[in-house]
């Protein structure tokens, strides 16, 4: 059985210390499953330094296993804390993408 090429994985819970766990659970399992995981954050209400540090890891992981990990929506949360540790170039410029509807 081979990988698929890519992978969709929606997070929808906050990216905060209280969900992190499970988060990385999540965000490792999906990225096995395929050569690019494509994560969409469009309804993430609130990151914090905890939930930034999954997506530098899954980033990592990635690398690690010659994959790619992408966010391919952010919401506007996520927007901010990207551009605040200078990250657009990592993650993908969030100015660049569309803002989700309200």
């Amino acid at each position: 059985m081979s990988t698929p090429a890519t992978a969709p994985l929606a997070i929808v819970e906050d990216m905060t210390i209280y969900h992190a766990a499970e988060q990385k659970q999540q965000l490792v399992a999906a990225l096995a499953q395929a050569d690019e995981l494509q994560i969409d954050l469009s309804a993430v209400a609130e990151i914090d330094t905890a939930g930034f540090q999954l997506l530098i890891l899954v980033k990592r992981e990635a690398q690690r296993l010659g994959k790619r990990a992408r966010i391919v929506a952010h919401s506007a949360a996520v927007r901010e804390v990207v551009d605040f540790f200078n990250m657009a170039a990592e993650f993908g410029d969030p100015m660049l993408m569309p803002a989700p509807e309200a």
